[in-house]
């Protein structure tokens, strides 16, 4: 009964009434807390509702049975992840490897060790899973970086293409030659896309630190001053054509605060950086998920039987 239920909810998905899922799959609990049924009311409470806090309590009752299947505890190890409980992120995915290896769970394995400080393993991980000029690739080469392997995160730094279909983009490229102080190349690629790329100031102010020490200050000036240009732009357009109907007066203020602010930080930036300030880059760890229901026919996931 409870696998026709399961059936008609992933309908339900696929047709994108997720009300209606959402509450098959309560309905497929009620009637049986089985390994299928708890999973993928985890799965949409996580990935639909957003609520890894109620998805968690069903997992781990999940794994109580210990099933023989890597689904479970790759979704746990994505909930942990979200809930940055970093140690049993690992344990869980580590866990679903030795079921059965995938590149979502090698990935989120290296995002579970780069928070935990293991560089080395992070790196090892993201590599299993790194397909050409990707962001698992620019991850390993960004833990290369840290770990000081800077000649080996340079050679396969040259391997990224634009032409390859998950290329991470052009200023993430360029921002891991910034990190290696190859800062001709790192101009070379910011200003691949530089036409094409939304101009906040984190990113821009690392361009304009690779021109300086370049010694193209005239094109650093440029630069800002396209950004001030820009964020004007915002503000006219704002004020003229209006911020829409469902906007409120604390969010348009919010909005005219940001661009302010922004605006500040491009009319000083050259002058910081010839202070001598170097913008540290920002990376962030990303999670790399799939579909892991019980008895989806898209993606090839069997129905869970008890063995």
């Amino acid at each position: 009964m409870t696998i026709t239920i399961n059936k008609r909810a992933i309908e339900c998905l696929e047709n994108n009434d997720y009300k209606q899922a959402l509450l098959l799959f309560e309905e497929a609990v009620s009637q049986s807390r089985d390994v299928q049924s708890l999973t993928n009311l985890s799965w949409i409470y996580a990935y639909e509702e957003n609520n890894y806090e109620a998805a968690l309590p069903l997992l781990m009752e999940v794994v109580g049975f210990q099933p023989p299947s890597h689904l479970p505890y790759n979704l746990l190890g994505e909930v942990f992840i979200h809930l940055e409980r970093w140690q049993e992120a690992s344990d869980a995915l580590l866990r679903a490897i030795a079921i059965h290896p995938t590149g979502e769970a090698y990935n989120n394995l290296g995002v579970a060790k780069y928070q935990l400080g293991a560089l080395a393993q992070a790196s090892k991980y993201y590599l299993k899973c790194a397909r050409l000029s990707d962001y698992s690739l620019y991850s390993h080469i960004k833990c290369l970086i840290e770990l000081g392997r800077t000649d080996e995160a340079q050679m396969k730094l040259g391997t990224f293409s634009e032409n390859d279909d998950e290329f991470v983009g052009s200023v993430a490229v360029a921002e891991l030659y910034m990190e290696l102080r190859r800062y001709e190349q790192a101009v070379e690629w910011f200003e691949k896309e530089w036409s094409m790329y939304y101009k906040s100031p984190d990113w821009v102010k690392r361009f304009v630190f690779c021109l300086v020490q370049t010694n193209r200050i005239a094109r650093a000036n440029e630069i800002a001053n396209e950004c001030i240009k820009q964020n004007q732009e915002e503000r006219d357009e704002a004020e003229l054509n209006g911020y829409g109907e469902d906007w409120t007066e604390r969010e348009k203020e919010e909005y005219l605060s940001r661009l302010l602010h922004e605006r500040q930080e491009f009319e000083r930036m050259v002058e910081d950086v010839l202070s001598g300030h170097m913008p540290a880059m920002k990376f962030a760890t990303s999670i790399r998920t799939g579909c892991y229901l019980f008895g989806c026919n898209r993606h090839n996931n069997p129905e869970y039987h008890e063995r």
